[in-house]
């Protein structure tokens, strides 16, 4: 199952308002559940480098079906997944990416956000998330 096209649009539709209700230019990356790109948006003004950051951040949260801040954390030196961004042709390991999960609990897709400071990143993503579905996951075995 993965995140239709007209999701798509209502999650990067709700990223975008709200980083103009916290006043920034966002890069803002949908994937579904394959990882492949299924929607982007480059806000007027966006940093250039912040393209492949979204991008990345919403394929790291989806190929390990955590949020990318979380990943982060475990990611750290003698850390149990120390080193991952080097995996997969690259990761983003800091806040902004998340899964979206629909109401059964099942992962159809990802979304990452890049432009501003990783906090508010994170705002933008889950505003995005949760216009359609939620951020947690089943139980993961990585979990802290």
């Amino acid at each position: 199952m993965h995140v239709s096209f007209e999701e798509a649009q209502i999650i990067t539709a709700a990223a975008i308002l709200k980083a103009q209700e916290i006043d920034t230019q966002m890069c803002i990356a949908v994937l579904d559940s394959g990882a492949s790109l299924k929607a982007f948006v480059r806000m007027n003004n966006a940093w250039v480098g912040s393209i492949d950051i979204a991008i990345k951040k919403a394929k790291t949260a989806c190929l390990f079906a955590m949020p990318t801040g979380q990943i982060g954390q475990l990611s750290q030196p003698a850390g149990p997944l120390y080193g991952i961004e080097h995996s997969n042709e690259g990761l983003i390991t800091f806040p902004g990416g998340l899964p979206i999960v629909n109401s059964d609990g099942i992962l159809i897709g990802a979304i990452g956000v890049s432009g501003s400071s990783v906090e508010n990143d994170h705002i933008v993503a889950l505003a995005g998330v949760d216009s359609v579905g939620l951020a947690d996951v089943p139980e993961h075995p990585w979990r802290t």
